[in-house]
Formats: C-alpha cells, structure tokens, sequence
C-alpha cells in the first residue's frame, strides 16, 4: 500500500492508498514540536483503529510546507515504517511543467494539486486551496503550472481579529452565516468573513478569467472549500482529496 503525507501549517494529512483507491485518510495538526516516536505511536493508533498494519505499507510520499518537520517525519519512516519516504520538491515534480522564475519558492502542495486537477479534467483551471493560505493556482490547457496568487486563510484573519480586537469574539467558522447581515458581534464577523471571502474568490477568478480566457473551469480544495464553494459563484467543483490524489499519481512516476 502506499501512505502520502501532506504537511501544512496548520494541518497535516494522511492517505493510505490500495492501487488507485484511497482507503483510509486522517488529518492531524500540525506539531513542530512532536517526537518521532510521539508521531509512531499516533500513526500506529491511526492505522491500528482502521484495522491496517504498518508492515502493509511499501511506499511513502511526502509533500511538506513545514521544514522543521520533515526530519521527524523522516525518521518515523525509517524507524517505524521501515521505509525511506521519497519527498515532493515543486522544483522537480514529475508530470508537469512549471512556469516560474524560482519554481523552489512554490509549496510542494500546489503544484501537486495540480498535477491531480490536470490528471482529472485535461483542460486550463483554477486551483482555489483554502488552507492557512487561500492560493490560487492557474494551470495552462497544456497542462503547465503558471504561478498564482496567494492570500490570507479565514482562520488565521479571524484569529487576527480576536488578537488585536480586545472585543472581538473568536467564532466558529465550520458552518455558513444563517443570513447575510449578523444580528450579535458573532454573527456579523462570521458573516464577514465567509461573505468577504466568498467576494475575494469571486473577483479574483473574474478578473483571471478576463485576462485568460482559457482557464475554463475553477475548482476547489482545502478545509473550507465546501464552505466558500457553498456561498459564492466562481467554484464549479469541491475535490476534498485533491493533494492526496496529486501524490497517488506522482508516487506511480517514482
């Protein structure tokens, strides 16, 4: 089986892969301070409750933002798994061309992301990721990474405001605003935000789309993808799995 790891600042998440299907998937925070042996014992308890052994796995991918810890998760390959983890560089993917003036500046995460978009729908796109970042990531009808925006996450702006507001709230952003003007502070901030959001999505892919028409369709991905996708017009399709599919496929080229 194969096991792909995507690291992120906030998050990071796990696939177990038999052949082309995903099996099983976690996503964990993301701790710059775990051991490899904290992380074995997690994992172990991971793959323990759905019933896999780790002796199944033969191969390990890992695409990660977070460099202090690629070497815990090194280590916990080669200690726990028995295994070398081959790691996801944006410099040198295989599978795509990338088109940027220091292709070592892009997160291993968003050119595997659009590996798996264009493996999918062989046509130019959008990638929206909303993850600590909002990126957005434009992929050619040819198949080559152009470069994209990147933006401030909801979580890491509402967190901004709970900080430097002293009476702002912190609130909950895991489900829609019930209308458009808030009723209470709560209310209003969420409202803000998703809807401030959902604005910044939209105008965006307009005006990427006025200026190159061939990005046809715009997709999805990332914790509140569904979220966004639910209250604006731009996002055509949710792919809550896309950067582990991006692996799968990337891992079958190594």
């Amino acid at each position: 089986m194969l096991l792909v790891i995507d690291v992120g600042n906030t998050n990071t998440v796990l696939g177990l892969f038999a052949q082309e299907r995903l099996v099983h998937d976690w996503r964990l925070r993301t701790d710059k301070k775990i051991t490899e042996d904290e992380l074995g014992v997690l994992i172990s308890s991971l793959f323990t409750a759905a019933g896999v052994s780790g002796k199944a796995v033969s191969k390990v991918v890992i695409a990660s933002v977070v460099p202090p810890v690629d070497r815990i998760y090194e280590i916990f390959c080669r200690k726990h798994l028995f295994l070398s983890p081959r790691w996801i560089d944006a410099a040198t993917v295989p599978g795509i061309r990338v088109s940027y003036a220091n292709p070592a500046e892009i997160g291993a995460d968003r050119v595997v992301n659009a590996v798996a978009a264009y493996h999918r729908y062989r046509c130019g796109l959008i990638v929206i990721d909303f993850g600590t970042a909002i990126t957005f990531d434009l992929i050619s009808p040819e198949g080559e990474y152009r470069g994209g925006l990147i933006a401030p996450g909801l979580s890491i702006s509402a967190e901004a405001l709970f900080q430097e507001a002293a009476k702002l709230p912190r609130v909950d952003l895991r489900t829609p605003p019930e209308q458009l003007v808030g009723s209470d502070t709560a209310a209003s901030i969420k409202s803000g935000l998703i809807y401030g959001f959902a604005g910044l999505v939209d105008g965006l892919v307009h005006r990427l789309q006025a200026e190159q028409p061939a990005l046809e369709k715009v997709i999805a991905t990332g914790g509140l993808a569904a979220l966004i996708a639910g209250v604006c017009e731009t996002i055509e399709a949710v792919e809550p799995n896309l950067t582990l599919e991006g692996l799968r496929i990337i891992a079958d080229q190594l």
